[in-house]
């Protein structure tokens, strides 16, 4: 193939240590801050205090290392035996804050309510991942490229909202007033054009990490407007123990639904980043050992889930932007992999890493996510675009975004519905993944 040609070391080579740390570095930056930023979302939206949320970024990373370790090495039938990245996943950050919802008892959150229903329902839907990789060549006929398309950009154009309130402070800013304030835009803006300046660089490790240098600066300005308080942090000096059901489990059949479609998508997402990742890498993209990479890769996604929940995190996915730092290093070795893992592992460990990254203010966090956020529903975009947009294609997703886009756009459209109802299809999401499947499925149109 050409790509091995432009490969310095193949899947199984093992590289020199200090280049082996250097490809590692490269892969932690393009990944870090996509793994912390869902829980701070997470924790944001669901005003959950500073300790609780710098658990939730610790254990994110911990986990994180769990399932890169079980990706690369590939334990009999579970994991993909690429170089393949995991990290917590922002596809399901809707349904993840509505089932948080739950703990809201007389207007009040109960943080251990809500997160034992969070975890969960992610535990119980993972199983819906781990049954597509047994039935995957039956599957990608239901989530076509259109279908997985729309419900990307629908991910997307979904989490925007949570972006934009994030830039304008959060729901901290709507309490005291200060949201939407010239200073909290002011900062958000900042962020952003800093990213966009920094990813243009010609330089490669500015353009890398154009996030963390973003986040960075915005970090940095704040401090000096007394927007992070370092005095916060507390109980900073010791080790996290993961405990496995911490906050304890509970089961939302609504939410169980909604969560289990997002894994199905999911798992169709993971085929195609696993399909990239051997092109790269230089191995098969079809025939028998391919799949078993495919079937393997998926399976871990839905195991390594499930180990989320188990280890209070949440739902971990294939990271597609690694696939670009295999290209950018030419470095393919699974070996690497394991120092990633690791890495994350370590960094998980220590509280002071999550509650450090707790403290960056809502506004700074706002303005990469909503870049980011664009940047999801651009690459659904591209998704749709690969396929043949003929009039099946422009009704599918003409039902899809209506439908989705309206219980995002106008929730109360549900009030009068039963809660169960209300619990599944309140989320765009989850309503136009829906809606997409079956009419992908049952619309004939006779060209």
């Amino acid at each position: 193939m050409e790509q091995t040609k432009e490969l310095i070391y193949g899947l199984n080579d093992r590289p020199p240590l200090r280049e082996t740390i250097f490809a590692a570095l490269q892969h932690l930056l393009a990944i870090f801050v996509a793994i912390i930023t869902p829980p701070l979302i997470i924790s944001s939206a669901l005003q959950f205090d500073l300790e609780t949320t710098g658990f939730l970024v610790s254990m994110s990373l911990f986990v994180s290392g769990i399932a890169t370790f079980i990706q690369c090495k590939r334990f009999g039938a579970v994991g993909a035996g690429l170089l393949c990245i995991q990290g917590t996943s922002f596809s399901f950050i809707s349904p993840i804050i509505g089932a948080g919802m739950l703990g809201m008892v007389g207007g009040k959150m109960n943080i251990e309510l809500g997160l034992s229903y969070i975890f969960g329902s992610c535990m119980v839907a993972s199983i819906v991942e781990m049954l597509v990789s047994r039935v995957l060549p039956y599957m990608r006929k239901i989530i076509t490229p259109l279908v997985s398309g729309i419900v990307v950009t629908l991910i997307g154009l979904c989490l925007i909202k949570a972006g934009i309130n994030s830039c304008g402070g959060g729901n901290a800013a709507m309490s005291d007033g200060t949201f939407g304030s010239l200073q909290n835009l002011g900062l958000a803006l900042l962020v952003i054009i800093s990213i966009v300046i920094f990813n243009r660089s010609s330089n490669p490790f500015f353009r890398m990490a154009s996030i963390v240098l973003g986040l960075l600066l915005g970090s940095t300005v704040a401090y000096f407007l007394g927007l992070i308080d370092f005095s916060q942090l507390n109980n900073t000096g010791g080790v996290n123990i993961p405990e496995p059901f911490k906050y304890g489990i509970r089961f939302d059949i609504g939410s169980i639904i909604g969560l289990g479609l997002i894994y199905l998508v999911t798992a169709v997402e993971a085929y195609g980043d696993i399909t990239a990742n051997s092109l790269i890498s230089g191995e098969p993209v079809e025939g028998p050992v391919f799949m078993k990479r495919a079937q393997g890769g998926i399976l871990a996604d839905g195991i390594n889930s499930f180990i989320a929940g188990l280890f209070n995190s949440f739902p971990n996915s294939i990271f597609a932007q690694n696939n670009g730092m295999i290209q950018l290093t030419g470095v393919a070795s699974r070996y690497v992999g394991y120092f990633v893992a690791g890495a994350l592992l370590i960094l998980g460990l220590f509280p002071i890493v999550g509650q450090f990254f707790s403290l960056i203010p809502n506004c700074v966090l706002g303005g990469a996510t909503l870049l980011m956020f664009g940047t999801v529903a651009a690459a659904g975009i591209r998704i749709i675009a690969s396929t043949t947009i003929n009039r099946k294609a422009v009704l599918v997703m003409a039902m899809s975004f209506a439908m989705g886009l309206s219980v995002e756009l106008v929730p109360d459209i549900l009030s009068k519905m039963p809660q169960i109802i209300q619990n599944i299809f309140s989320s765009g999401i989850i309503m136009g993944g829906l809606t997409a499947i079956l009419a992908n499925a049952l619309i004939r149109i006779k060209d």
